[in-house]
């Protein structure tokens, strides 16, 4: 028997119809929809809107991760292929890493932020020698990015964000996905806000951002600064017709189009009340489940993508909302290195912080179209029937 309450989902109306309406209009009006102006615009908005120098508009956040991995490869930025990668994260922050050739190493998370264990990241850092890092701000928060940041600083590391989850999250003043070489975010249906698909790369390295213009469209040096293609035309002897299918890298098409760059801009404008919405959301659930885990952060401003717990009855829990027509997931991907496509390459793992996460992690909606009522009713059935998991990481000490 099935609920007579409105569902509760993890996004509703990302795009709201009067979205779809305007957009509509500028579609018949005859704009061109692959990729050109609009598409710049949207970086130079949201480039504006981070705080950072460039942007680099794609077709979804995995992209994003592709992309700026292979940039500081091919930006010559890494002294060797060694890689850190958290344990709870995404698959697509990890497996580009693999399809590239990376020697991939994974960290264990923190039990309070689940970021990057330090004391785990340290040993990895002095054991493994790597030349890059890429973290993941789950669910919103921030790592411990000021010890992150001193742990690179002190080894040699090139430091990469996957921010999908954290848009409009700050820590020490700036937004998170700024504080490294690289980040990356998500447009896609479920995240802040949508291009239907789409992603977007951050940096404030010029070089960086030339690079990644180029691996996003086949290699060639059509989109780059003036400067740039004379650049590359005069050391490989390249004249101007031969330049219009000359690829300097061996690139991808990755682009979005004008059309996903259109919805984006007008995304942009209600981004800052997004975030203040899902920030109080969160709030509102920490009020709401006292007893059970509840996961934070030093972030400054918390734009929360979910609300992450721990429970020891999870199934039990998830067949509960489902049958109140409330949705829920696990807590992202748990523990990768409990993943089949990691198993195949790797084998088995010992991380047993992520391994809590993975077994009893689960995580409820939050987005800027829930109301208190809607959270009071998700926190209701939630509280009827779970079991919170008591000293969870206790072993793990």
């Amino acid at each position: 028997m099935t609920s007579a309450h409105k569902p509760v989902l993890l996004a509703e109306e990302t795009i709201s119809q009067q979205d779809l309406e305007t957009t509509a209009a500028w579609m018949l009006a005859g704009n061109r929809l692959t990729k050109a102006e609009v598409t710049t615009e949207f970086e130079a908005a949201f480039a504006a809107w981070m705080g950072c120098e460039h942007a680099v508009f794609v077709n979804s956040g995995s992209s994003a991760n592709l992309l700026m991995i292979y940039a500081a490869k091919e930006a010559g930025r890494l002294r060797n292929n060694k890689v850190i990668a958290p344990a709870v994260s995404w698959v697509t922050t990890v497996s580009p890493l693999m399809q590239l050739g990376f020697d991939v190493r994974l960290c264990d998370c923190d039990a309070v932020n689940l970021g990057l264990d330090l004391e785990h990241l340290e040993t990895l850092c002095r054991e493994e020698a790597p030349a890059m890092l890429i973290l993941v701000h789950v669910l919103g928060h921030a790592n411990h990015l000021k010890e992150i940041k001193a742990i690179c600083d002190r080894y040699d590391v090139v430091l990469l964000e996957d921010s999908c989850e954290a848009l409009g999250s700050t820590f020490d003043g700036r937004k998170l996905g700024c504080h490294g070489l690289a980040g990356s975010f998500s447009f896609y249906y479920g995240h802040h806000i949508s291009t239907i698909e789409g992603g977007m790369v951050v940096t404030d390295d010029p070089e960086l951002h030339q690079v990644m213009l180029s691996l996003r469209s086949h290699g060639w040096s059509r989109d780059l600064s003036a400067h740039r293609q004379a650049d590359l035309q005069n050391t490989h002897q390249i004249d101007e017709f031969r330049n219009l299918y000359t690829f300097y890298y061996a690139g991808f098409n990755l682009r979005s189009t004008d059309l996903q760059a259109y919805i984006g801009l007008q995304q942009l404008e209600k981004l800052d009340q997004i975030g203040v919405t899902r920030a109080k959301n969160f709030d509102t659930y920490k009020r709401l489940l006292p007893g059970f885990y509840a996961q934070s952060s030093e972030t400054d401003f918390l734009s929360s993508f979910a609300y992450g717990t721990l429970v020891e009855n999870r199934i039990e829990v998830a067949q509960a909302l489902k049958v109140q027509d409330i949705e829920c997931r696990p807590l992202i991907c748990g523990n990768i290195a409990r993943h089949p496509f990691w198993l195949r390459t790797y084998g088995a793992q010992s991380l047993p912080t992520a391994d809590v996460i993975h077994d009893f992690g689960i995580y409820l909606p939050n987005h800027h179209n829930l109301s208190e009522t809607d959270i009071a009713r998700v926190a209701d059935c939630f509280n009827a029937v779970a079991r919170p998991l008591t000293e969870p990481f206790e072993s793990c000490a």
